[in-house]
């Protein structure tokens, strides 16, 4: 007789499904990053240098504004359908993308898939949570997060190696296989809905959110690229996001079913962890982006080389997110993990604002495992204890929540440390010029490849590098704050006892009464 989860399914049959979960979210994770090292190779193919950021911003864009609407879903009406729909529309915007004859399509297709990875990120996390009680979760969602963050490390290893040596387009035909098994698997053994009750579907919540979200993320990615910060442009989805929160928030509160419902937010774990979310992901996203451009400009090497090179950031994110996962399964509070997360990420940024041209590759090494560690300390168990703390009527939409702010959080990470980094470098460049350390004629910063900078005299080389390590410190100089403010919101991080079962038991400590200091 097997083993069986309380009140839910036999262990054998959980392992298939968390399987076919970890394959689904896997994808959802990867492509957002994958990508990344092959645009050069993708525009050269396609003739579109000029939408070279839209390849990326398409499935961030779609992918985070559409968090929201899968996670209320399948609240309403059962997370299979909803997870197996997820799985089909990546598959198919796949296909597409490596279809895809020029860069318009290539774009349109990518919005399409990041409309399915979406629903793949929050339907994985809320599955886990209609068929496995809080207490016994942390072991299965340790994993979860160490997959999520991993893919933030070796998508751009993994799409190095595939341009190298196959094809771009194959980096989204891979997908195709991984994503039928994650569908055959869920279709025989994830549990179908129960029955079907009339909803009200939050019309308006869902265009308000959507352009809300879509002003800021677009802001934020394309500000200081595409458009100057302070252009019409830029200021118009600044504008036009702020105002469409506004008006999000207010529909929010007069719908009688909203996408992300208003009482979540007095709910103070989810307020806490969507804050520390928010900041984590904008610390997160905005640290490791430079690690690459450190490696491939700095150190000259290649892209397969470089994401190589990230490896020792996933051992210190994957070990630290199992083995707090496994610890909370154990009987651990989970309170003291994002806090000692938290503090330990802020010392590894403390760590690269120290980096140089001279750096050895040894302290640099230990400088990603410490910061992966700290990461991986915060990352999912934040969603665990969002998740155990709301109505079992609200796991997909606080799930989806949570996903939804770190991922926006990310986004404006990523941008305004870019924009820190590019006016520094500037900066930089422009006191070399006038000081003669560097020729009148030399190519400006944004012309900069790593092939164009190994062509130039060895001592004006030397000057350039300097000016990106120095550049890149400065960068984590001001995530250093970044980081400490993640530290003080971990501690208004209540403990709530985890659930035992799959449904809040009478004796289980209010919300209101919980001391966020216990």
């Amino acid at each position: 007789m097997s083993e069986q989860i309380p009140g839910v399914m036999p262990k054998r049959e959980l392992y298939f499904v968390f399987g076919a979960l970890m394959l689904g979210m896997l994808l959802a994770a990867l492509d957002s990053t994958i990508v990344s090292t092959a645009l050069p190779t993708i525009v050269g193919d396609l003739h579109g240098a000029n939408h070279l950021s839209w390849v990326v911003v398409a499935y961030l864009l779609a992918s985070t504004v559409s968090t929201p609407l899968w996670g209320k879903l399948g609240d309403l009406h059962g997370r299979k359908v909803y997870f197996q729909a997820a799985i089909i529309i990546f598959l198919v915007g796949s296909m597409l993308c490596g279809l895809a004859s020029n860069m318009i399509t290539l774009i349109l297709f990518r919005a399409l898939q990041g409309l399915g990875g979406g629903g793949l990120m929050v339907g994985a996390q809320a599955i886990v949570a209609d068929i496995v009680p809080p207490r016994d979760r942390g072991r299965y969602s340790g994993f979860f997060g160490a997959v999520f963050g991993a893919s933030v490390v070796i998508g751009p290893l993994l799409g190095g190696f595939i341009v190298e040596y196959w094809s771009w387009r194959w980096i989204f035909f891979v997908n195709v296989p991984v994503g039928i098994v994650a569908l055959i698997v869920t279709a025989a053994v994830l549990p179908g809905a129960g029955a079907r009750v009339h909803h009200v579907i939050d019309y308006l919540g869902i265009v308000t959110l959507t352009i809300a979200a879509s002003g800021l993320i677009l802001f934020t990615s394309l500000g200081g690229t595409s458009f100057a910060w302070a252009s019409p442009g830029s200021i118009g989805l600044l504008v036009a996001g702020v105002i469409f929160t506004v008006i999000f928030i207010m529909a929010e509160r007069r719908s009688s079913e909203p996408i992300i419902a208003p009482h979540l937010f007095a709910n103070r774990v989810f307020s806490s962890a969507s804050a520390i979310g928010f900041v984590v992901g904008f610390a997160m996203y905005g640290a490791i982006t430079f690690l690459p451009l450190y490696f491939q400009d700095v150190r000259g090497a290649s892209p397969t080389s470089s994401g190589l090179r990230l490896l020792p950031m996933m051992v210190g994110l994957f070990a630290a997110s199992i083995i707090t996962g496994q610890l909370v399964a154990r009987g651990w509070k989970y309170r003291p993990f994002p806090i000692a997360g938290t503090a330990i990420m802020t010392v590894g940024l403390g760590f690269f604002a120290t980096i140089g041209v001279s750096t050895s590759s040894v302290k640099i090494a230990a400088y990603m495992v410490i910061l992966g560690a700290g990461i991986g300390l915060v990352m999912q168990i934040l969603v665990t204890a969002v998740q155990n703390a709301v109505d079992t009527s609200d796991i997909g939409a606080a799930t989806a929540g949570a996903n939804f702010f770190r991922s926006i959080g990310g986004s404006f990470g990523t941008a305004i440390f870019g924009a820190l980094y590019t006016n520094e470098l500037a900066h930089r460049y422009a006191t070399d010029v006038g000081s003669g350390a560097l020729q009148k004629g030399f190519p400006l910063p944004s012309h900069w490849t790593p092939n164009l900078l190994k062509s130039e005299p060895v001592n004006e080389l030397f000057v350039v590098l300097r000016e990106i390590a120095g550049s890149i410190r400065s960068a984590y100089l001001w995530a250093i704050p970044v980081g400490v403010l993640a530290v003080f919101l971990s501690l208004t991080l209540p403990e709530i006892k985890l659930r035992a079962s799959m449904h809040p038991i009478a004796d289980e400590i209010p919300l209101s009464n919980a001391d966020p200091l216990a």
